[in-house]
């Protein structure tokens, strides 16, 4: 039965949950707020095309100016390093996840979706607080609460690593080279040495089709 929502970046989590799930789900939804890797939003639209799931792209980009983070346009340098490095936490973006799920909760509720899919993993709980279990269980009950429909969260890959999640997306067939992108720096090509590619690089060991500058 297709009763879900997905909120899917087209980076590699999201990507996988997408496929993984799609016999279920209803409807996709991207977000774009002014990030600088916002090539990553054509690879969202590419994968729901190809997987027959209504896609939907919703621009926030007039939050920009009052948001403050080294991920968005106009911001600082991105940091470079492994992704558990202090340096990383330049890349958060205030609440992002909260905003993005409250807007999704209220879509699915208007297009008859039961529940909202989410593809945060173990490897975000150090740098992003809106990543954790902490957040997306009270969370969860507020979509549940705040809603006629009684909106389920469904978080799968929480306690999950980027590899654990890479190992099911191959096992799926999920091209990540050609359909996913990760790095935060949205260059021609992945930059290799940016906390995102570091991790994605871990991530797809012995089986990443990707090309990284470096």
């Amino acid at each position: 039965m297709k009763d879900k929502l997905i909120i899917t970046s087209g980076g590699m989590d999201s990507v996988t949950l997408l496929h993984q799930r799609k016999d279920e789900i209803k409807k996709a939804l991207s977000f774009y707020y002014g990030q600088k890797h916002k090539k990553e939003l054509e690879f969202a639209r590419k994968n729901c095309e190809k997987l027959g799931i209504d896609w939907a792209l919703i621009d926030l980009s007039a939050l920009l100016p009052h948001l403050k983070s080294n991920l968005l346009d106009g911001g600082g340098a991105i940091p470079e390093g492994h992704y558990e490095d202090e340096n990383q936490k330049l890349t958060v973006v205030p609440f992002r996840n909260g905003i993005m799920l409250a807007i999704a909760c209220g879509i699915a509720e208007s297009c008859g979706c039961k529940y909202v899919l989410i593809a945060n993993h173990a490897g975000d709980h150090a740098i992003y607080p809106d990543c954790r279990d902490s957040f997306i269980g009270p969370m969860a009950e507020a979509m549940h609460n705040g809603t006629y429909a009684n909106i389920q969260l469904q978080a799968p890959y929480t306690y999950l690593t980027k590899r654990d999640i890479g190992l099911i997306g191959r096992d799926l067939g999920v091209n990540y080279g050609d359909d996913t992108w990760t790095c935060y720096k949205g260059g021609l090509l992945h930059c290799g040495k940016c906390g995102a590619c570091t991790e994605r690089k871990e991530a797809l060991e012995g089986f990443d089709g990707t090309f990284y500058e470096a």
